[in-house]
């Protein structure tokens, strides 16, 4: 495991699966299961109600078109780190430890086309920056590090 027993290590030649992400950052790459919230309903429910997150977990919030994205904490019962990605899947903005049932407006800004929320505290344990890249079917073949490379 190349950056924490908390995630998984980020193998080559992977294929990209809707199902998973890799994060390339400074300290190598590790890799997430992610549920996919890319319809309205499920970007306004989120990670709401649930109790835990598997360590290796996530979701990640697919929208239509890069835009600007406000989140908040309502009715989430566990802390959660918000990973603000652009169109190429570039990390713009990391909020961390987004605290429980907080209805304080978290803003990703502008240009956003994907956010990944993981366990509160883990991105910073994993060396997780703004610069770093996500790879995901989501962000095509003009990603920042596209599928199959």
């Amino acid at each position: 495991m190349a950056l924490s027993a908390a995630a998984g290590s980020a193998g080559a030649g992977t294929v990209c699966r809707p199902d998973t992400v890799e994060i390339r950052g400074p300290r190598g790459e590790t890799r997430f299961s992610v549920e996919l919230a890319d319809t309205p309903d499920s970007r306004a429910y989120g990670l709401m109600n649930r109790a835990s997150l598997p360590k290796s977990s996530g979701m990640l919030f697919v929208y239509e078109y890069p835009q600007h994205v406000s989140f908040w904490m309502r009715n989430t019962l566990i802390p959660l780190d918000m990973i603000f990605l652009d169109a190429r899947g570039v990390i713009t903005r990391i909020h961390e430890n987004a605290r429980p049932h907080d209805e304080t407006a978290i803003d990703g800004g502008s240009g956003v086309l994907a956010v990944l929320e993981i366990n509160g505290g883990l991105a910073r344990r994993l060396g997780l920056v703004q610069g770093g890249v996500l790879r995901h079917p989501a962000f095509g073949p003009g990603g920042a590090w596209p599928c199959g490379s």
